[in-house]
């Protein structure tokens, strides 16, 4: 039997999913900002959590999705999880190359693959444009991801007609 530990929420609350990403932005400008190492540690691990298992172990997914989302009074959709499980691996892939980068002296590299994920999470939370999404959409058409892992995910324009409705 396998262990519901570690699974990914599928559908996942975009609403829930774009106010994660706000955090993110939050999280990452304040690194730009006061560019402290520390502060990519609650970042990447915020990631690793939320790739491992949705917001089960993330604080800021708990927060959002216990706290913030219950009490917004808004239409959700729901959307597939497994392209928002991979764009948590890139956000994982970026926060972790910034603190690896940082821990071997490259200020700079850590600083541009942070303004990297802060812009992308941007997107995310402020236009529900998701860039892991659309790569994952792209890998499954170019045959890199298995058909079967997201059916929803064949076809993204259903997703945006239903985003601008």
């Amino acid at each position: 039997m396998r262990s519901r530990l570690f699974e990914f929420p599928n559908p996942v609350n975009e609403t829930s999913a774009r106010l994660v990403a706000a955090g993110v932005v939050a999280q990452g400008v304040a690194y730009l900002v006061f560019r402290q190492w520390w502060l990519l540690l609650p970042l990447a691990y915020g990631f690793l959590a939320r790739v491992l298992s949705g917001p089960r172990f993330s604080p800021l997914g708990q927060f959002v999705t216990r706290v913030v989302t219950p009490r917004l009074h808004v239409e959700h959709q729901l959307v597939a999880g497994p392209p928002k499980r991979f764009a948590q691996g890139v956000g994982l892939a970026f926060s972790g190359g910034a603190l690896l980068a940082t821990a071997f002296g490259s200020a700079m590299v850590s600083a541009g693959l942070i303004t990297a994920l802060v812009l992308a999470a941007t997107l995310e939370s402020a236009f529900a444009f998701c860039l892991g999404c659309m790569v994952f959409n792209r890998l499954m058409r170019w045959g890199l991801i298995p058909a079967d892992i997201c059916e929803d995910c064949n076809d993204l324009s259903r997703r945006f007609a239903a985003a601008s409705s």
